[in-house]
């Protein structure tokens, strides 16, 4: 019996692999802590390469947002190209730019590699926009990567209109390089090619307590100890306070998800009828995609709780009938959410905040394919590249201050969007 929330994914993932919790002492390279996609995917990488490497994971591999999220594999990061390069300046801008519009050509090409059967399918991702502002900012973000020669286009209303099945959107911005894929299984493919490349990964194996010692670290289990050379925390949304500051550094906050039961092949494919991923421009981030069998997966902002169904998020339901009156009498199957991390900023943190310790987390709504990326840049600095030639920034740890009051400011901004979303304001 899984473990898991209940989910559409949960359901019909590929099996795990036996990842038995931590008994007694081990001692190792790199501890890597958490096993979603950051810590999964840098140690594949730092176990290909030949170093000692066990994850360990409070619950199972994917339990947390790399389980149960969207499932859209998007280029770029929240900012446009320009923006990166201004904030960054040309160079370091420029390898993040590189990094983080590269990341699903990379990503894909990785389950090619490791064969890992995850529904993979790189159709495309649209950035459809909501009025005359939105369709500027469509129209402005094609051309920045029509500049440096990108596989993007801009859709004018008709033709978005063609891509989605709804005459809703401005604008849009299609990029060839984005896709989809069921990302429990993508989580637990990771997990056993790790663990094939001779990768330990214990669940059920939290980390109580983390101290330095004479040329490495000790992280504490309720049933063990690893003694490593160097530490990695790869949390994300259920970061906690094994290291002082790190979790007010980030604000955690639930996207909710809704999946129909499996459509008619006429209605699936006048929906989406390229079957490219699609996410609005909009205050309020929604985004859709349609499944290997036809489900509509369609999420967005939801209760700041967990959920086990649908009835929480009938505003997300009843969105998607908006878009598609043909959807009035579907049957919506399940609902879920997880935590996702948002950073003041908008960018992903990459933290050295003590010789032999790296954190990675922050990814905004971006985290197929960033945290994927971004466990390549740990295993990079893990394995002796130099912080200053990496591809993202190293940066200081930064609480937030009231950090109890930001979900709160969060959910009202919320709420607010929503209803300017809706007004086409």
């Amino acid at each position: 019996m899984s473990g898991l929330p209940p989910s559409l994914y949960a359901e019909t993932a590929i099996p795990a692999a036996p990842t038995p919790p931590l008994e007694g002492t081990a001692k190792t390279d790199i501890c890597m802590i958490g096993a979603g996609f950051t810590g999964l995917s840098a140690a594949l990488r730092l176990a290909k390469a030949g170093t000692r490497v066990i994850v360990i994971e409070a619950r199972e591999p994917g339990w947390g947002a790399s389980g149960r999220n969207g499932g859209q594999v998007n280029p770029g990061l929240k900012s446009d190209p320009d923006e990166v390069e201004r904030d960054f300046g040309p160079e370091l801008g420029g390898r993040m730019v590189a990094l983080s519009h590269g990341a699903p050509d990379a990503l894909f090409e990785l389950i090619r590699r490791h064969q890992i059967s995850c529904e993979a399918r790189q159709e495309g991702t649209l950035r459809a926009a909501l009025g005359p502002k939105g369709a500027a900012e469509a129209e402005r973000t094609a051309e920045q990567g029509l500049r440096r020669g990108w596989p993007v286009s801009f859709t004018d209303a008709g033709e978005t209109a063609a891509l989605t099945g709804t005459r809703r959107y401005s604008a849009g911005m299609l990029d060839a390089r984005g896709g989809d894929l069921h990302p429990l299984s993508y989580a637990r493919g990771l997990a056993r090619a790790a663990m094939d490349q001779g990768a330990r990964i214990h669940g059920e194996t939290p980390a109580v307590r983390l101290s330095r010692r004479e040329g490495g670290w000790i992280v504490q289990t309720p049933r063990g100890e690893i003694r490593a050379a160097q530490v990695v925390l790869a949390t994300n949304g259920y970061t906690d306070d094994l290291w002082p500051g790190l979790r007010r550094s980030v604000v955690p906050v639930f996207s909710s998800i809704a999946a129909s039961a499996p459509l008619p092949e006429g209605v699936a494919r006048a929906i989406l009828p390229r079957r490219a991923s699609v996410y609005e421009l909009g205050r309020i981030t929604v985004y859709y995609r349609m499944d290997g069998a036809n489900r509509l997966i369609i999420g967005g902002r939801g209760p700041q709780r967990p959920i086990t169904d649908t009835a929480p998020i009938r505003w997300i339901t009843e969105h998607a009938t908006r878009l598609w009156p043909q959807l009035r009498d579907v049957g919506w199957t399940h609902g879920w959410n997880g935590q996702l991390a948002i950073t003041p900023d908008h960018y992903p943190h990459l933290h050295e905040p003590a010789p032999g310790l790296l954190a990675a987390l922050g990814y905004n709504g971006r985290g197929v394919a960033m945290a994927t990326a971004m466990g390549g840049e740990l295993a990079r600095r893990l394995l002796g590249t130099p912080p200053e030639r990496l591809d993202m920034p190293v940066t200081s740890i930064k609480p937030l201050p009231f950090h109890g009051f930001w979900k709160l400011g969060v959910m009202a901004k919320v709420w607010e969007g929503r209803v300017l979303d809706r007004l086409g304001l």
